[in-house]
């Protein structure tokens, strides 16, 4: 069950005729990936189908390389992904499969759009100023590092553990490793209360978004986006917003969902996602993704065969 209440009727078509698809750039937690982050049989039939009739597919997410074993087996061809919210795409093909969960080595990076250790310092005093009692961690290309009263959600030995202020020093072991995000957590603060409080204090040095059911926030650098390292990777690839379908469930997937020509939410999606996208499918735990590659792959069958 998401933020909205799960949809598990038929999807919603969007209005209009829908040009026909060249990629389908999809989210993961919430959208994919069922709620125990497995990869059903009939989502792998489904993205494998896509790729052998020539239709790209993307995993557009806000997890870490680190974190894409679980779906480094089901890419076809290019082997791309785009993760931490935009600010890296990844070559899934170099990931370590064997050690997911390891600090990545560098190979993996393909393009890094980066959060300025300026900014994200901006960003932690208007933050502390704003809202008492705020943690922090720092995502790097090296993985990640966070500060002692950061809840503990990753469990990494070779982190480092400091205020932000000295994690976001130049002169730290990691200054030449590239920040990707700048996590925010509070424990008092409603999540979409603290989103619009960090916007408004904070949103003119950097992206700021949330996937998370909890109060947790994600800051990238200024104009990054799942939808910003998306239409860059399709722009150089001669493909056109008009022939994107993009699937979503939470607020770092507005973006995404309103530069695609067509775009879905997820029926647990947060009620922003719904209003963002041009129409709507079942549950991730009901495999709305597959659901609309079938029907996409069926619907060109049906023109190819008339």
């Amino acid at each position: 069950m998401g933020e909205d209440g799960a949809v598990t009727s038929a999807p919603q078509r969007p209005d209009g005729p829908t040009p026909a698809t060249r990629l389908i750039a999809t989210d993961l937690d919430g959208t994919l990936l069922r709620d125990d982050k497995s990869v059903s049989e009939r989502t792998v039939a489904a993205l494998a189908a896509a790729e052998e009739a020539g239709i790209a597919v993307f995993f557009v997410t806000g997890r870490p390389a680190r974190w894409m074993g679980v779906v480094s087996d089901h890419v076809q061809g290019h082997g791309l992904a785009i993760c931490a919210n935009g600010a890296a795409v990844v070559d899934l093909h170099a990931l370590d499969r064997h050690a997911p969960d390891q600090r990545p080595t560098g190979r993996e990076f393909v393009q890094v759009r980066p959060l300025p250790r300026i900014a994200a310092l901006k960003v932690v005093e208007a933050l502390r100023g704003a809202a008492p009692g705020t943690s922090f961690a720092v995502e790097l290309t090296t993985g990640i590092n966070y500060e002692p009263q950061y809840p503990p959600f990753f469990q990494d030995p070779g982190a480092n553990v400091a205020t932000a202020e000295e994690l976001l020093h130049e002169a730290t072991d990691d200054d030449s490793a590239p920040v990707l995000k700048v996590l925010a957590h509070h424990s008092e603060l409603a999540p979409d209360e603290f989103l619009a409080l960090a916007r408004s204090v904070a949103g003119g040095f950097a992206s700021i978004t949330r996937s998370s059911p909890t109060s947790l926030l994600e800051i990238s650098g200024p104009g990054v986006s799942k939808a910003s390292t998306l239409a860059l990777c399709c722009e150089e690839r001669g493909i056109s917003p008009a022939e994107v379908v993009a699937f979503g469930d939470m607020p770092n997937d507005v973006e995404m969902l309103g530069w695609a020509g067509t775009s879905y939410a997820m029926g647990n999606a947060h009620p922003d996602v719904i209003a963002a996208a041009s129409g709507r499918t079942v549950a991730n735990n009901e495999d709305g993704v597959a659901l609309v590659i079938e029907r996409i792959l069926a619907e060109r069958t049906a023109r190819t065969e008339a």
